[in-house]
């Protein structure tokens, strides 16, 4: 089999989706929009009326069984071309964005895609048809419990002090670090908050092994991702009600869910109440690649074995 990407720019669970993918025979061809993108510098419409062509191109050649959209943004170019099925995965910030536009058009490829994948029970109750939810995974291998001293000793961190790792860039709006800044000095713990930003992937799992606790305040989030991860890493979680966040950690010990400012801050009490990690690790079930990598695979096949047949829209939201 072999499968056409299409993606706006990459992110660590698409490039691990598609090592999973290769791993179990699929040939997988990656191509994004033209241009290069930053928050400062987005595409422009020219960059996507430029994309199209080359998707056409690629399609035409006959190489491919399908389709696979990546983001909400491309699904108008995955559905244009006339040849072949199409998956699309929706990641959060476009069918959950604040831009009506994008929430339209995601929810529409939606409706026309032969099959529709979201990675959360939050983004499933945002959609009003047929989908199926395959949760990213977690490199397990990658994001693993490490000893505090060897995490802060390899990071440069002062091994003494209790630390909140806020693990976004404060700048962002919608994760509200000056409410994450808030509950810190709230609490009755001598805490302080550190950001990371711009730090490598592989590194990520010695900031949060060097953290006491992590800390989540966001106001919306599809996931978040990095409560699975520091869940595999066995840090201890304080988060706002959001996303995936209370389904994924609501069993595991020493973590804690609230949607007020003072569920929050007796939250980190009574997680920084002595030394102890969680066991997210051991709780937590499907953190791992390759359950996510059999999942998209039945998709694949369920729309390659019924290529005469429309997938049902009926608005029921299932899981495989």
């Amino acid at each position: 089999m072999h499968v056409l990407h299409l993606i706006t720019s990459t992110r660590s669970f698409f490039e691990q989706q598609i090592a999973v993918l290769e791993d179990r025979g699929i040939e997988c061809t990656v191509i994004g929009v033209p241009g290069d993108y930053s928050a400062d510098s987005p595409r422009t419409p020219l960059d996507y009326l430029r994309f199209y062509p080359q998707v056409l191109s690629h399609v035409l050649s006959g190489e491919y069984d399908l389709v696979h959209g990546h983001y909400g943004l491309v699904a108008p170019f995955a559905i244009a071309q006339p040849i072949r099925p199409v998956v699309l995965s929706l990641w959060g910030t476009d069918v959950m964005s604040d831009m009506g536009w994008l929430r339209q058009i995601s929810r529409i490829g939606a409706r026309v895609a032969d099959a529709t994948i979201v990675p959360s029970p939050a983004m499933s109750r945002e959609l009003d048809v047929d989908h199926v939810e395959v949760p990213f995974g977690v490199d397990t291998d990658l994001f693993r419990p490490i000893s505090r001293e060897e995490a802060r000793d390899r990071i440069g961190w002062d091994p003494d002090g209790r630390v909140a790792l806020f693990p976004y860039d404060p700048s962002r709006d919608v994760k509200d670090f000056s409410r994450a800044e808030r509950v810190a000095d709230l609490a009755d713990v001598d805490l302080e908050v550190r950001t990371i930003d711009a730090v490598p992937y592989e590194e990520m799992p010695y900031y949060m092994n060097a953290s006491d606790v992590l800390l989540v305040t966001s106001r919306r989030e599809s996931g978040p991702m990095v409560v699975k991860e520091a869940a595999a890493c066995n840090v201890p979680i304080v988060s706002t009600d959001v996303g995936f966040v209370r389904q994924t950690i609501d069993d595991v010990e020493n973590c804690s869910v609230g949607t007020t400012n003072d569920e929050l801050v007796a939250g980190l009490e009574r997680v920084l109440d002595g030394d102890r990690r969680s066991n997210g690790r051991e709780v937590i079930g499907g953190l791992g690649l390759e359950e996510m990598g059999d999942r998209v695979l039945d998709v694949y096949r369920r729309v390659l074995d019924r290529p005469d047949e429309t997938i049902s829209r009926t608005g029921v939201s299932h899981e495989i």
